[in-house]
């Protein structure tokens, strides 16, 4: 579904992945672990065409660098960046929609999916007339993970969603993943995370990422160095 080839890509000079390859399968759930630095959200920022990349990343078989950054979520793919990147002056239920209607969908697809959205994550069905810049960060977190929602159908990606999460709103979030794991079989999932032993119950693999390499890892409480 998903291949990393010989990818290198550096940033203001600095290299921050080094001939990273690896493959994820359809249906998987990966971990991608790794230290604040390591190259985690390079990854997926990578993979939406938000950096140079030396190397070639493909997706079900097709080199993304023929598809512009604006038409890859086209392709099925949701991002959810660690800083949410919510518009504040519109409603919880406007930013769901929003990447629904850059795509074009029809009305009838809209609410079908939106209705999915608030099955998977139900606080959100009470913060939809709430202003996005109203809402607190864990309720920002699962917006972000709604709007993925809206237009991953086929490859969704989390970047340190558990992060600066109290351990009840964490454990409701680890609750949606699971919800949304078990409505959508067919989904693959990429979650970094610098711990994990948040995902050791949800993840199906690990892969650890240091110093802008990747290797196969433990769920079992193995920390990235």
């Amino acid at each position: 579904m998903l291949a990393f080839d010989g990818v290198t890509v550096s940033l203001a000079g600095v290299r921050i992945l080094r001939g990273v390859g690896f493959r994820i399968e359809a249906a998987e759930t990966l971990a991608l672990i790794g230290a604040n630095g390591a190259g985690k959200t390079t990854t997926l920022r990578s993979i939406m065409g938000f950096t140079e990349v030396a190397g070639q990343i493909r997706f079900e078989g097709r080199n993304l660098a023929e598809v512009p950054p604006a038409r890859r979520p086209g392709l099925g793919i949701g991002y959810a960046p660690e800083d949410r990147r919510l518009f504040s002056a519109f409603t919880v239920e406007e930013n769901l929609l929003m990447p629904g209607q850059v795509a074009r969908f029809p009305p009838a697809e809209l609410t079908a999916r939106l209705g999915r959205i608030y099955e998977i994550l139900p606080e959100l069905r009470e913060l939809a007339k709430r202003p996005a810049g109203a809402v607190s960060g864990g309720q920002g977190k699962m917006a972000a993970l709604g709007r993925a929602l809206m237009i991953g159908r086929k490859l969704i990606m989390l970047d340190e969603p558990f992060q600066g999460l109290a351990p009840a709103l964490a454990r409701r979030y680890a609750e949606a993943l699971r919800r949304l794991r078990d409505a959508d079989r067919e989904v693959t999932l990429i979650i970094t995370e610098s711990n994990p032993g948040l995902l050791k119950n949800f993840a199906d693999r690990a892969l650890v990422i240091e110093r802008g390499e990747v290797r196969e890892g433990s769920l079992n409480g193995e920390e990235a160095a």
